[in-house]
């Protein structure tokens, strides 16, 4: 596994991340880490790996765009100082845009996200022995709709972003859509976004795998 012994590993994203993790800082197992793909991988590295006591710390928030990210980097991520580092943030920069009413000060244009998100991560970089970034999805089994469209868009940004800067690359959006070929959309996010159990689990499938776990 590429995660070492006694490494921090910080998860940080929106509320597919935050899952009802605990306030101000979440380290340990569920229920701390939440109900979701990060207390999956949390406890999941657990049983496998004992005795590397891998510590995973939740900073997830609910509703966070990458502007957001970018107003608590400094108290969220490197104050923290992670060996590891995983970023799932753009679903809600997307979804903005389609919300009813319009919230047209909250848009965040693709060339912002790009922008911002490459700057967080040219910043912490040079800092962590490791770094994972998750695309943002959208769970339909219609790839020409608007907002899926758009979110594959910005799931490209995050793809060359992981490129240059070498990171991890993990394609959320390929992994629910290998799953959702086969079982209706509501089996693994209702809504199209937040996730079933089993829809964190593709999410903790898809991290653990991209760290050969």
């Amino acid at each position: 596994m590429l995660i070492q012994p006694n490494n921090k590993l910080v998860m940080i994203g929106d509320s597919v991340t935050d899952c009802g993790r605990k306030r101000p800082i979440a380290q340990g197992l569920h229920p701390t880490l939440g109900d979701g793909y990060v207390a999956l991988v949390g406890s999941l590295l657990l049983a496998r790996y004992p005795s590397h006591h891998i510590q995973v710390v939740n900073m997830g928030i609910g509703g966070d765009t990458v502007r957001d990210l970018k107003n608590r980097w400094q108290t969220d991520v490197m104050n923290l100082q992670p060996d590891w580092l995983s970023v799932c943030i753009g679903i809600n920069d997307v979804w903005r845009f389609f919300a009813t009413p319009p919230r047209v000060e909250e848009h965040v244009p693709i060339n912002e996200y790009a922008k911002t998100l490459e700057a967080l991560v040219q910043e912490t970089r040079p800092f962590l022995k490791g770094l994972l970034l998750m695309t943002p999805y959208m769970v339909t089994s219609d790839r020409a709709e608007p907002m899926r469209v758009m979110m594959d868009k910005y799931g490209n940004v995050v793809r060359h972003i992981a490129e240059k800067y070498q990171a991890i690359f993990i394609d959320t959006q390929a992994a629910f859509d290998a799953v959702g070929a086969h079982v209706p959309v509501a089996t693994v996010a209702p809504d199209q976004v937040h996730p079933t159990q089993a829809g964190h689990m593709i999410l903790a499938q898809a991290f653990l795998e991209a760290i050969a776990y």
